[in-house]
């Protein structure tokens, strides 16, 4: 069997009609060789659009014109960053001769590898897409991928203007900062302590801190119960997420498997479009072919009872 990186690129390159059949066979492939990751991926993947198909193409087939573009849209971004007006025009021009030799060159790839004419080919989508790439780097990457599912446009040109950015401290304001005051001097003028002061202040400093243990132990036992609390909350939440992911992917596969079977049902039902299109007109030559039949046998009919008639009419005399 293929590598993923191989089988992708066969399924991006070959025209989009057969795309949906290509798919389904590869992943039975994959489940049949037990590679479940593999047929995983390999339903994820989207049907491109023509237009799509056509890009990809190019990116598959001539990745030196995509590398080519992804450079001069760097330079145009340069140009137009540093206000070079002169560079600026000459690359711009650059820019319209390259989207058009790129279509140029996608039309003869789609044309050779599907047969299709050029002219049912989406050319104005697929300029519109490497319009696009050259405007916006991750538009490029996309395009040299090889696995573009629909064209791109871009509105404007050059870069995409971001957002300015205020950039918010925690430091304290200064008026605040100011407003702070030294602790107080004791007063120069205070006498001394009388003997039976200190035994009071020092009972009652024994007391707060005292209390501030009874304090700190509550708070660490409380902390310590909560923790175990947040504990268990965190596992049966992840026991939750665990099943909520199951539940998704199950769910997703389930999506995926039922868009398949509508894009087989609608490649089925055009199809059988086609074929009763093809039916109806039969029926309108059958039908045609059926009164000239009936002029004919009309016609043999009169001739015969003519004929019948100047017998008769020979007999009699």
């Amino acid at each position: 069997m293929l590598g993923i990186d191989a089988v992708v690129r066969r399924l991006y390159e070959a025209p989009p009609d057969g795309f949906v059949a290509a798919r389904a066979a590869a992943i039975e492939d994959a489940r049949k060789a037990g590679d479940r990751d593999t047929a995983k991926r390999l339903a994820a993947l989207k049907k491109p659009t023509v237009a799509a198909w056509v890009v990809n193409l190019v990116a598959l087939r001539r990745p030196e014109l995509i590398e080519q573009l992804v450079e001069l849209a760097a330079a145009l971004r340069a140009a137009q960053r540093e206000l070079l007006g002169d560079q600026l025009r000459e690359l711009s021009t650059q820019r319209r001769q390259f989207v058009s030799s790129l279509v140029s060159a996608a039309r003869r790839l789609a044309v050779e590898e599907s047969g299709t004419a050029a002219g049912k080919l989406p050319l104005g989508d697929v300029e519109a897409t490497f319009t696009a790439a050259l405007a916006d780097p991750e538009i490029a990457e996309q395009v040299r991928s090889g696995r573009l599912i629909r064209a791109v446009s871009y509105a404007g040109f050059g870069e995409v203007p971001r957002p300015r950015l205020r950039l918010v401290t925690d430091e304290p304001a200064s008026s605040a900062a100011g407003s702070s005051e030294p602790p107080a001097e004791p007063s120069s003028g205070a006498g001394p302590p009388s003997p039976a002061e200190p035994p009071s202040l020092s009972a009652r400093e024994t007391a707060v801190e005292e209390q501030r243990r009874r304090e700190q132990e509550r708070r660490r036992r409380e902390n310590e119960r909560r923790r175990r609390e947040l504990d268990r909350e965190l596992a049966t939440a992840r026991a939750d997420e665990r099943r909520a992911d199951g539940r998704l992917e199950r769910a997703e596969d389930a999506e995926r498997e039922a868009g398949h079977l509508v894009e087989d049902l609608d490649a089925e039902l055009a199809e059988l479009e086609r074929r009763r299109t093809e039916a109806v007109a039969d029926v309108a030559r059958r039908k045609l072919a059926r009164r000239a039949a009936e002029r004919d046998s009309a016609a043999a009919r009169r001739r015969v009872g003519d004929v019948q008639a100047a017998l008769d009419e020979l007999e009699a005399t």
